[in-house]
């Protein structure tokens, strides 16, 4: 099959475009939530849907423990055995299991590494990591790479080289038509290696680019800039992909940069611990102050969270723990973000991007980041 990319309109940097897979076509930019384990927690594919959702991610290292690739193959692929029939993009396993820095050892070759769930040990190679997202069977699959510590250079070197020779061993490895290989772009927070790493990836002509190494520690305005840069390198006809960002502010600010396609724990992570996205910032729901409130959770949200309960219910039901409370806080934060990104689609559509974001950032505090990030210079003009 051959996957196409259109853009179908360009506001500056900011681009709204589709992207066609076995599974339907994904309208850009999407938000993709995370199913580490063939399930976003909390959520049915039913929801799923009605929340507007139409990419989902699903993770290699997580469903090669358990339940096992080759089940999964057995049992008709990662679509059939989770009960979605859109589009679902596999990670390769290697943030996993470079993440296992006291378990794991990392040559040439691949990466020896113990399983996190019983001590037993395993080995990924390029070769096995395509092999294991074959029989997943996900439309977007990834190059085997590894992620380094952003602000160290010579281990960021290192880590480029064994990513660029992975994924031409990436490439070789691969034998299923219907899935779309991306290649990752690495380099940590310096310009040089991350053009190097761009050029070289360009030469092998994959589907989609997606950007790796960041949100590892960096700072935003790090984060920010490495995007700047690096994202005018990548084929203007492929889509862009950020792996593991999520946060509000750092959609609006990525797709300002010229991304297309997200995906993050963040939404069902923070439902989990009681938190809630909004238009204004994080809301800890947990908060002495909400124990009476009548309020809906987010005044104005047209979800079913918002338009049923109060902010009083969805305080007692975490503190109680019920399990009731993660449902109701992650499916509002996955139609806040979903909302967000037909939001800017539109925008861009129309030519007021640039407009949209300011307004949006504008009133939105980042908990843990009072400094403002100002929007790429051409947006500002």
């Amino acid at each position: 099959m051959t996957f196409m990319f259109t853009l179908a309109a360009q506001d500056q940097q900011a681009r709204a475009g589709s992207f066609t897979t076995p599974h339907g076509t994904i309208k850009t930019p999407v938000f993709a939530p995370v199913g580490t384990q063939a399930t976003v927690k909390a959520a049915s594919p039913r929801v799923l849907k009605e929340l507007g959702v139409t990419l989902v991610l699903a993770n290699t290292y997580h469903l090669y423990l358990r339940p096992g690739d080759e089940l999964i193959r057995d049992m008709g692929g990662l679509h059939r055995f989770m009960a979605w029939d859109g589009p679902i993009l596999t990670d390769s396993g290697g943030f996993q299991v470079f993440s296992l820095t006291e378990t794991r050892k990392i040559d040439d070759d691949g990466v020896t590494f113990v399983s996190h769930i019983d001590g037993s040990k395993h080995r990924f190679t390029p070769e096995k990591s395509i092999a294991i997202q074959e029989n997943l069977g996900a439309d977007i699959i990834m190059c085997f790479d590894e992620c380094a510590a952003p602000n160290d250079r010579p281990a960021v070197e290192d880590a480029l080289r064994r990513t660029h020779a992975w994924a031409e061993r990436c490439l070789k490895a691969k034998t299923r038509s219907e899935q779309a290989l991306f290649g990752i772009v690495q380099g940590g927070i310096y310009p040089d290696l991350r053009a190097h790493s761009a050029e070289v990836l360009r030469g092998y002509d994959f589907p989609g680019y997606a950007i790796g190494g960041l949100a590892v520690g960096e700072t935003k305005a790090e984060m920010y800039a490495t995007l700047e840069h690096t994202v005018p390198l990548l084929p203007e006809d492929k889509p862009r992909y950020l792996m593991g960002v999520g946060s509000p502010e750092d959609l609006v600010h990525s797709v300002a940069r010229g991304v297309d396609i997200f995906d993050c724990v963040l939404p069902t992570r923070l439902a989990r611990h009681g938190a809630a996205l909004t238009r204004r910032g994080r809301m800890n729901i947990r908060n002495q102050k909400y124990a009476a409130d009548p309020n809906p959770l987010e005044p104005g949200c047209t979800c079913y969270t918002c338009t049923t309960f109060s902010r009083a219910y969805l305080r007692h039901l975490v503190k109680a723990n019920e399990i009731l409370g993660h449902n109701l806080l992650t499916l509002h934060n996955i139609h806040m973000l979903e909302t967000l990104m037909r939001e800017m689609r539109r925008a861009i559509v129309d030519g007021t991007f640039a407009e949209y974001a300011a307004d949006f950032l504008a009133t939105y505090n980042a908990v843990g980041d009072a400094d403002p990030h100002p929007l790429p210079a051409t947006l500002m003009r």
